[in-house]
């Protein structure tokens, strides 16, 4: 049974959108221990669409014309069916993150740095969240858990019991 969390549908799947993508993009988030449990539960399944199909590719060949009205084939990788199909369900379920300039980066340096890439979460979703956690998947013989809870007592003032929220980096091996 899914928590309220005191407030109306529209609002709670807004503040469970905003919560799960500033998770997954800053790895870590500070917020009350129910609205972290309701996090936790939309994150793995995330997570989890990911690692099942983030190895869905394809290898494709087009045949474009250039300047000098040549045809040229050109060989890239795209998206397979599940893969395209989880990347999808996971861009209706997160807001669409940009990427944000380092402090003393160059404008020329970031553009380059960000040209190719159109949905950054997703993208870090995909490249970075899914491999990792697949590997532990596979090294621990078991999935999910990719986040934990830490309880840090209760707010000053409406004495809300706090949690922090996090994605597991690295876990050590299994002995």
């Amino acid at each position: 049974m899914a928590r309220k969390l005191g407030r109306p549908a529209d609002q709670r799947k807004a503040l469970l959108r905003n919560q799960v993508s500033d998770l997954l993009w800053n790895g870590k988030i500070e917020t009350t221990l129910q609205k972290a449990k309701e996090t936790k539960r939309v994150a793995e399944k995330v997570i989890t669409l990911a690692v099942r199909t983030y190895e869905d590719t394809v290898n494709v060949t087009k045949e474009k014309t250039n300047l000098k009205g040549e045809k040229v084939a050109v060989k890239f990788t795209a998206d397979g069916t599940k893969k395209l199909a989880a990347r999808r369900k996971i861009m209706a379920i997160v807001y669409d993150l940009q990427e944000q300039r380092v402090k003393g980066e160059r404008k020329a340096d970031f553009k380059e740095r960000t040209k190719d890439i159109e949905h950054p979460l997703v993208e870090k979703i995909f490249n970075e969240y899914a491999p990792m956690f697949a590997a532990r998947e596979k090294r621990l013989g078991q999935g999910g858990g990719y986040t934990r809870i830490f309880k840090l007592g209760t707010r000053r003032g409406d004495n809300a019991e706090m949690a922090i929220l996090e994605l597991l980096k690295d876990v050590p091996e299994k002995k």
